[in-house]
């Protein structure tokens, strides 16, 4: 019986005929099926997992070395020759390498890490687990998508290695910069293979989106109605939808900036003048239009990154506050707002682009109506905190500084949300500040607190608890100590994106405040390096998991064998008869999901 047909024998859950003879078979399978080209969920999960933390690794190595150069800007590194060649010339970083730094960083965070690292990860590990399937909808596709992911991840990396180095035009690729290929060396054929490598990543991330949405629709298990799912699916299936609706809207924006590159058209072109080459015969096109595209694409997908972190924050702490998440239906409530204002905002990114101020007032009431489903979910988390029996594991912990991450960054886009306000603060480094706080943070946090609460899940070993402590206490001390200062930066009116700030007047003030950023980073860094090596030892040499639940949850996933085969559940899928927050309720510790409802029962 081939995999898809085994995955596809039961309806619901129906007797999984034949599901025995399968597991006879397992021993045909050989490393490529089983490690490579896998097409059970789990192990897809942990390919984009660690995936994404090679490219977490390589996206903050490339700010640690641009921190120097902000930090030290009259230093020199030798060292930094050795690694770079001619893009660090006698020790000192060029501004066209330093660009291509922030570029690429930019670019390999947000998407590469933060959407394929954090969506890719636990979208595929949590759902077919905690809807009670054997797989997703489509266990091919699944494949497919992972493998569209590291095509583009490869034409990425391959991006930094040509003569004229990756593309340096912002992560955001605004025309013309990213458009002429004369604008500067790094829009040449850097610019070229970043856009085929982000075409293949939008790709990937469709193929998993509808995946994700079939699965959660049509696969869940007897009993497991939409209202009895647990918040991180109900987070996954937001993620999964606004993927699916904005992504091709980036994809349309980047097929005409491929065509004005190569092709002669002026989508986005029109009365320019290069130097040396001249006036350019383009007219009519729009840089404007682009920014349109990009970021109608570019604000849900900030909350692509956070809300699976958002649902699986309110998932892990409910577990380990022992009581019921407060406000479930509020909190799907909630998600679902967020969902549909991440589509109505897109152009508070634009209020300085001569947008028509009453337009731009329309967009700052939908920006600060935001607010409104994001303090709701604050107010449930400090609320199922509140009064909790809480038990401080590094999943916990780290759920805990999302939510102070969640609430400080949060805050500061109330003032960008003013377009009064923003014709000041826009481009400096307050909007660094606020959303690398909000969504770069946060979301990693989110993502962490994942790794260590499922890790035992994934692995069938604990992560190492002191290290999990020395990591939370250096990331949030760090985190904030790097991006706090940079709002005082920013209202100084420090712009981004510039290579060497000691030459100004206006800001010798911040000489020493900018060594001190970046001496933090480099600390920060080298923790992610110790969560690394806590990651990888404990993977083979980590404290073996004996207990099939061992965080005492509800939720489907810890009903499976400590090391599940493919197919989840040797027997049948277990029934669903409750909610998945049933927490110190009537005097027991936890009642899971799949236990029936007792006659004298109390109503939660």
């Amino acid at each position: 019986m081939s995999n898809e047909a085994v995955l596809h024998a039961h309806s619901g859950a129906a007797t999984h005929e034949g599901h025995g003879d399968h597991h006879e078979h397992h021993h045909h399978e050989t490393f490529i099926s089983k490690y490579v080209f896998s097409q059970d969920h789990k192990m897809i999960a942990k390919q984009f997992l660690i995936t994404g933390m090679v490219w977490a690794v390589l996206g903050g190595l490339m700010s640690v070395i641009f921190r120097l150069q902000l930090g030290y800007p009259d230093a020199t590194f030798p060292w930094l020759e050795d690694i770079l060649g001619k893009w660090a010339k006698g020790g000192h970083i060029t501004p066209e390498a330093y660009y291509a730094l922030v570029t690429t960083h930019g670019t390999v965070l947000v998407f590469f890490v933060l959407t394929a690292g954090l969506s890719g990860t636990f979208a595929n590990f949590l759902i077919p687990l905690q809807v009670g399937a054997r797989d997703m909808a489509s266990p091919f596709m699944n494949m497919l998508s992972y493998w569209f992911f590291f095509a583009a991840s490869i034409v990425m990396l391959s991006s930094i290695f040509v003569e004229t180095g990756p593309f340096s035009g912002g992560w955001t690729a605004y025309p013309p910069l990213s458009a002429l290929g004369d604008a500067s060396p790094g829009s040449k054929t850097g610019m070229d293979l970043w856009l085929v490598s982000m075409a293949l990543f939008v790709v990937s991330s469709l193929l998993g989106g509808l995946n994700y949405i079939a699965t959660i629709l049509n696969m869940r298990t007897k009993g497991m109605s939409m209202t009895r799912l647990p918040l991180t699916i109900w987070a996954l299936f937001f993620t999964a939808v606004l993927g699916v609706l904005s992504f091709p809207v980036l994809f349309s924006g980047f097929i005409l900036l491929i065509f004005d590159r190569n092709f002669g058209t002026s989508f986005y072109l029109s009365d320019i003048f290069v130097n040396g080459v001249g006036a350019l015969p383009n007219e009519g096109g729009s840089a404007i239009l682009y920014q349109h595209l990009f970021w109608f694409l570019g604000h849900p997908e900030v909350y692509i990154i956070l809300l699976p972190a958002m649902g699986m924050v309110s998932e892990i702490m409910s577990v380990n506050a022992r009581k019921p998440i407060f406000g479930y239906m509020a909190m799907i409530g909630s998600l679902f707002a967020i969902a549909i204002l991440a589509f109505l905002v897109w152009a508070h990114h634009m209020f300085v682009t001569g947008l028509n101020p009453f337009l731009g007032s329309v967009f700052v009431l939908l920006t600060l109506l935001i607010a409104v489903p994001s303090a709701i979910k604050v107010f449930n988390w400090l609320t199922t905190l509140w009064r909790g029996n809480i038990r401080f594991t590094p999943g916990m912990m780290f759920a805990i500084g999302f939510v102070s991450l969640f609430i400080s960054g949060g805050l500061t886009g109330i003032w960008l949300g003013n377009s009064a306000l923003d014709i000041h603060l826009h481009d400096t480094y307050f909007v660094i500040a606020h959303f690398h706080i909000v969504m770069g943070v946060a979301s990693m946090f989110g993502m962490f607190a994942g790794i260590y609460h499922w890790f035992p899940k994934m692995y069938g070993k604990y992560l190492n608890n002191t290290m999990g402590y020395i990591h939370f206490w250096v990331t949030i001390a760090g985190a904030y100590m790097i991006f706090w200062p940079m709002h005082y930066e920013g209202l100084a009116g420090m712009p981004r994106r510039y290579y060497d700030y000691s030459i100004w007047e206006s800001f010798k003030q911040f000489v020493e405040l900018n060594r001190f950023i970046s001496t933090v980073a480099m600390i920060v860094f080298a923790v992610q390096l110790l969560f690394l090596f806590n990651f990888f030892y404990s993977i083979f040499k980590g404290r073996k998991v004996t207990s099939l639940n061992p965080w005492s949850s509800n939720t489907l996933e810890w009903t499976t064998p400590l090391r599940p085969g493919h197919g989840n559940w040797p027997g049948e899928i277990p029934e669903v008869h409750r909610w998945p927050y049933d927490y110190g309720k009537d005097g027991q510790d936890f009642i899971p999901q799949t236990t029936p409802v007792g006659e004298d029962e109390s109503h939660h």
